[in-house]
């Protein structure tokens, strides 16, 4: 058994070699991973200012008074709803290689264009997320706003979504993850992030398996801080509710 062990180091060394080490391949692991971070925060940013956006244009649409229709703000969540239908319709690949080769199709900067594309592509969702969280928090705290003379969005800022943000924190944090995930899509339009090095490498050492086996544990492993990141905030705030 030992010796079959000693065996399988031997074989396996001086794969690990060619891929990490020789070259100083290991800075271009690094590179990609910096990219990949840098997708997944500025994406991340994106679809949430574009998904809170959606879901106030969406939560104040439903709570209008019967009679009392806006029709500006009638027009703006069919359009709310036709973006989050479509977006979350549609697999993501498919929305990146329609922003690379239909709307940006003279762009040579691939990260660019993966950046719109993750940031649209996560904006529905969010929406979906903030908005559920919007619902879940008591008309009565409405009310309550306006009755003291807060107008709409000074209700919505200082006290529906500091509320709000407690019961869509779990979600929130697993689209990050997700997101941080769905960056490898953008090997696929030549972005350059973590799976574009890694099969850049096992091409030219003909050899995919320890790069693909690398850049996974990496992802594993940055996955399991911000979960653990997540869990902590999450009982932070769970301990300030009870004080």
């Amino acid at each position: 058994m030992f010796q079959s062990l000693i065996d399988w180091l031997d074989r396996i060394g001086p794969r690990l070699q060619r891929a990490f080490i020789e070259g100083d391949r290991w800075k271009l692991y690094l590179q990609g991973l910096g990219t990949t971070m840098e997708l997944t925060v500025i994406a991340l940013i994106f679809g949430v200012l574009l998904g809170l956006v959606v879901a106030v244009i969406r939560s104040a649409h439903d709570q209008q008074r019967i009679g009392r229709r806006n029709f500006v703000l009638g027009v703006l969540n069919v359009l709310c709803q036709i973006y989050t239908t479509v977006i979350r319709g549609t697999p993501m690949l498919v929305q990146l290689f329609i922003w690379t080769f239909v709307i940006f199709p003279t762009q040579r900067n691939k990260v660019l264009v993966a950046f719109i594309g993750l940031g649209v592509n996560s904006g529905a969702y969010v929406a979906e997320i903030i908005r559920g969280g919007l619902m879940s928090v008591d008309a009565g705290q409405s009310e309550a706003g306006r009755s003291l003379g807060l107008g709409y969005f000074d209700t919505m800022r200082f006290i529906v979504i500091p509320q709000a943000f407690k019961n869509i924190l779990p979600s929130l944090g697993n689209e990050f993850i997700t997101l941080f995930k769905d960056t490898s899509l953008a090997q696929a339009i030549g972005g350059a992030e973590m799976l574009y090095y890694a099969s850049t490498i096992g091409g030219r050492t003909f050899d995919y398996m320890p790069p693909l086996l690398g850049i996974a544990a990496m992802y594993l492993a940055i996955v399991i801080v911000f979960t653990w990141l997540q869990g902590r905030l999450e009982r932070r705030l769970r301990e300030s509710d009870r004080r």
